[in-house]
């Protein structure tokens, strides 16, 4: 089983270290640095990047075309929101810039677990409607790639008459990533993924995941991949590396402390998505799970997005991502919490290891019986 490197560019260099609602993709467009960054990630032997959705955020698709302009080899994992650019304008917008990367991009579907992110946009359905009608927007997109002559849909959320599109993904079968944990986010995942998403928890918890969506998938007739994400933080010793993740966290809660004479950085509430629940749960069981994933960050930021670090030497950091590797998982998204400056050193400590291991791993004759 091969293994998928997935890194994740924005627009500007920010992260976590930067406060609260400093991102990869914020308002700020750096030209310069986009293409540092896409670069950077195609030297250090990434597979793909993650190009991020925001409701506040510049463009996902400019961003894919902008820096695959400016890069040869890496792949782009376009995060989309359902809901907003009906399926059939999405998949022709999808089949064009497939067609110009020629077979670099991917789509990661994010349906949204906050009702504030969907509401800047004008969207006010609840939680499950969102979910129903991702599950009717992939059926057309899915449709509108790959029919040759125009189709009718008639569903709760969307009608079509004679839908059909000219142009067809670069890719055939075209490439949809997904991520959700709650029940409605599990069905609509296993009816139409070829990569499921999960967040870095513990080993216990990801090999149950996989075995819920396989069985789930399996009532469709389909067997997805499955991805993990982490932030690794490495250093040349385990000391030196726990060194750099205490410094990390201070750092985080530093910039979230109330500024004297102030009122301060009013405390997040609560996050809606399940998926951060569950980070946010792992974090009130311990600080450290298996070989070395650590909660605190997670904690610290309220777990909104990926943020449960792994900590240690480039060699235990590879062999936790290994860990992950061996129940399954083939697609590892790894970002660190100093973009730029870790994903060079990503490519260079860390990558080559994990692949090593994976090529030891497929040379291994099968076990009898």
């Amino acid at each position: 089983m091969a293994v998928e490197f997935i890194g994740m560019i924005g627009t500007r260099s920010a992260s976590e270290l930067d406060g609260p609602g400093s991102n990869l993709i914020g308002g700020h467009v750096d030209r310069d640095f986009v293409t540092r960054f896409a670069q950077a990630h195609e030297n250090s032997g990434f597979d793909k990047v993650l190009v991020g959705y925001g409701s506040t955020g510049p463009d996902g698709f400019l961003v894919a075309a902008y820096a695959g302009a400016h890069t040869e080899r890496v792949g782009f994992l376009l995060a989309h929101r359902p809901g907003f650019v009906v399926p059939t304008l999405a998949a022709r917008k999808i089949a064009t810039l497939d067609q110009f990367l020629e077979g670099r991009l991917a789509v990661h579907i994010i349906t949204g677990g906050s009702d504030q992110e969907q509401q800047r946009d004008g969207d006010f359905l609840s939680h499950d409607e969102r979910y129903e009608r991702t599950n009717e927007y992939l059926e057309v997109m899915r449709r509108t790639w790959d029919e040759e002559r125009p189709f009718d849909y008639a569903g709760k959320h969307y009608q079509f008459a004679g839908a059909y599109s000219e142009v067809k993904p670069f890719q055939r079968p075209f490439p949809v990533y997904f991520g959700g944990m709650s029940e409605a986010a599990l069905d609509v995942g296993a009816r139409h993924c070829d990569v499921f998403m999960m967040w870095g928890e513990p080993l216990a918890s990801v090999k149950a995941q996989i075995e819920q969506v396989r069985a789930a998938a399996a009532k469709y007739g389909r067997v997805p991949r499955f991805s993990v994400s982490t932030r690794p933080i490495i250093g040349p010793t385990e000391e030196k590396a726990w060194e750099r993740a205490h410094d990390i966290l201070e750092r985080v809660k530093a910039v979230r402390k109330p500024v004297p004479g102030g009122n301060g950085t009013p405390p997040r509430p609560r996050p809606q998505a399940v998926g951060s629940q569950r980070l946010l749960e792992f974090a009130a069981r311990g600080e450290l799970h298996d070989r070395c994933l650590w909660t605190p960050i997670a904690e610290a930021v309220g777990a909104y997005g990926n943020t449960t670090a792994l900590v240690g030497t480039p060699e235990t950091v590879a062999a936790a991502l290994l860990d992950y590797y061996d129940l399954g998982v083939s697609t590892l998204l790894i970002r660190g919490f100093e973009p730029l400056e870790d994903a060079i050193e990503y490519g260079k400590e860390l990558i080559p290891l994990v692949r090593a291991g994976v090529a030891e791993r497929e040379r291994k004759p099968a076990p009898v019986g």
